[in-house]
């Protein structure tokens, strides 16, 4: 089975980040365990506290584990050896509500932490944008103008998380690998913006969270996208950097 650790851009109150995490809680929301694996979903308080979100990323959270689960029964069964001395696979994924943008949009950080008994755990990182008053998770195309690949927009978007990552990486010390070499996979679309480590750094260099002024992506938002992610940095996001 293979497991790719993925970087996450997602658009919340006006910037663009990139986060890779893992994050656990004591009482998980689904599980399994058996000698296969051990799996488990958590949602934070804050997302509880919407009913329809909630059952949303709990059901999706569910379908996940049935997944690993089938996938770690499938390798057991082909690689006993494999499960002999380390027992069976660990996953883990919580939901978090990252930001409230318009007291409508909520941006939602889902985390994903992977032991398939390979060199190292792996984690992901990906995002989902949820409408509280149409209750469902919605796309970000509506509030661009235009988000086609290779576009004005994607490209903006791509050189200024360049820029960003090229400054966060001479502040760590890491300009060594500030270069294009790096980021030739960074491509500017809007459904390839999830990176593995490999595509910005070695892996030792850890997480980077990237922020992006909204007035960057102003000339291509419409109307509603403006209205929107306009305003300051949220408080509190310069602390989430590792």
């Amino acid at each position: 089975m293979t497991i790719i650790v993925k970087w996450a851009v997602a658009l919340i109150s006006g910037f663009v980040f990139i986060s890779l995490a893992i994050a656990a809680n004591p009482k998980p929301d689904a599980t399994i365990r058996n000698a296969n694996i051990e799996a488990n979903v958590y949602l934070d308080d804050k997302i509880k506290a919407d009913s329809a979100l909630a059952a949303d990323c709990l059901g999706e959270g569910k379908k996940w584990i049935d997944k690993n689960a089938a996938e770690a029964a499938a390798d057991r069964k082909q690689e006993p050896d494999l499960f002999k001395d380390r027992g069976g696979y660990s996953f883990e994924r919580k939901y978090s509500e990252r930001s409230v943008v318009d007291g409508r949009y909520v941006s939602v950080l889902r985390d994903d932490y992977m032991d398939t008994h390979g060199a190292h755990p792996n984690s992901d990182v990906n995002t989902i944008l949820w409408d509280t008053t149409a209750k469902k998770r919605i796309s970000i195309r509506p509030f661009f103008t235009e988000t086609a690949d290779n576009g004005p927009a994607l490209t903006a978007m791509r050189k200024a998380i360049v820029s960003a990552l090229n400054a966060e990486k001479k502040r760590r010390g890491a300009g060594e690998t500030a270069t294009a070499e790096w980021y030739k996979e960074l491509k500017p679309s809007l459904l390839t913006f999830h990176y593995p480590p490999y595509a910005v750094g070695p892996y030792a260099e850890g997480q980077y969270v990237i922020f992006v002024p909204w007035e960057t992506l102003k000339p291509y938002l419409t109307p509603e996208g403006a209205k929107i992610f306009a305003g300051a940095r949220p408080k509190g996001d310069a602390d989430e950097q590792q």
